[in-house]
């Protein structure tokens, strides 16, 4: 008859064993609503272009809505509204309202960046893509298997992006080249180590809570990849101040 010890082993390593198999289908299931936002937002993005633009290149009634009236200012500001507004109301949502909030959001992400099919070539636009794509993925990898614990970055990170996020405003009434470039080196940075840090997060709130009911965990890695996509598309962004060619 097996000792108590070996009984004790036994059990935990059939627990360990749960938890990694709840692990990597929290993860897959975060990466999975990331991927699905991103296509929500290429898609929209390149539809609305199309919309927007003559094949003269002149904007249509839609583009100069959208990019010259005072409604530009209100798809320029409105999704980091959203972001505020859905973390707040994230426990009062289903987990099924709450994926189509962040469609939804995805979407109107994708009206807001829809210039840059009209600024950019497709070609460069599709290589900064599939550079950011191999920088995230080498970065997310990082956070999520280093034994370093990043919590530290944390404090840093976010008062960086505060700082990042108000340089930007700024900037648009400036319009200064020189500040533009460094908002862009800087953003670059912020968001690969943002990247790194997210999924070290991500991982780590499921092995806290990982007893917690389905409803719960369900919004969790909603939210998680709401934060991936975030960095994902910012690091995006970023990338194409310095690696795209302007039509």
């Amino acid at each position: 008859m097996q000792d108590y010890n070996s009984i004790r082993t036994a059990g935990t390593a059939t627990r360990s064993a749960a938890v990694d198999e709840g692990l990597r289908a929290y993860m897959n299931k975060v990466y999975g609503l990331m991927s699905v936002a991103m296509l929500v937002t290429a898609g929209t993005a390149w539809g609305i272009s199309g919309l927007a633009m003559n094949p003269d290149g002149t904007l249509t009634q839609l583009g100069a809505a959208i990019y010259t009236s005072p409604l530009k200012w209100v798809i320029m500001f409105a999704p980091l509204l959203v972001v505020f507004g859905f973390g707040a109301a994230l426990n009062r949502l289903s987990v099924s309202a709450a994926t189509t909030v962040f469609y939804a959001f995805a979407a109107l992400m994708g009206i807001s960046i829809s210039w840059i099919f009209m600024v950019y070539t497709s070609y460069s636009i599709i290589q900064t893509f599939l550079i950011t794509a191999v920088a995230f993925a080498g970065l997310s990898l990082y956070g999520y298997t280093t034994k370093r614990d990043l919590s530290g970055m944390g404090t840093f990170l976010m008062m960086g992006l505060i700082g990042l996020i108000v340089a930007s405003i700024v900037n648009i009434f400036l319009k200064s080249g020189a500040m533009q470039f460094a908002i862009s080196v800087i953003g670059v940075l912020i968001f690969a180590g943002l990247t790194a840090f997210d999924t070290q997060n991500i991982k780590n709130t499921y092995l806290q809570l990982a007893n917690s009911d389905r409803d719960f965990l369900g919004k969790a890695a909603i939210m998680g990849a709401l934060q991936l996509y975030l960095d994902f598309l910012n690091l995006f962004m970023f990338l194409l101040q310095f690696l795209g060619n302007r039509e």
